[in-house]
């Protein structure tokens, strides 16, 4: 089943092009943020990994066993500046982790494989 998109593809690249040209408007921010999750979750559609970026968004991804009560096992959680981040490529996954910008706990949680979702050329 492909997830419905709330974002319409062309604001949410708008969205992401603003934020990756400086904007620091929190409706643009929220905007890309909420277009990347539904991107991770089309490209890995799946229940087995949350992936949450307060207070913009939350989303569950990657295929694998389906979570549908408490604590999710596996969890990603940052904020929106190292999400988009991590999303266009500007901070390698590894890096994010071992600075603790993000939090990523179970062992389905390494997205290296999936990010960037949008490389910066």
């Amino acid at each position: 089943m492909v997830a419905r998109r709330r974002v319409p593809e062309a604001e949410g690249r708008a969205a992401l092009a603003a934020w990756r040209s400086g904007s620091q408007e929190r409706n643009i921010t929220a905007l890309a943020v909420r277009f990347c999750l539904e991107e991770i979750t089309a490209r890995a559609p799946g229940n087995s990994v949350e992936v949450r970026v307060p207070p913009f968004g939350v989303t569950q991804c990657i295929a694998g066993p389906r979570h549908t009560r408490g604590t999710p096992p596996n969890v990603v959680e940052t904020d929106a500046s190292t999400w988009l981040k991590l999303v266009l490529g500007q901070q390698e996954w590894a890096d994010a982790v071992a600075q603790g910008a993000v939090a990523a706990s179970g062992t389905r949680t390494d997205l290296a494989e999936l990010l960037p979702l949008f490389p910066t050329a």
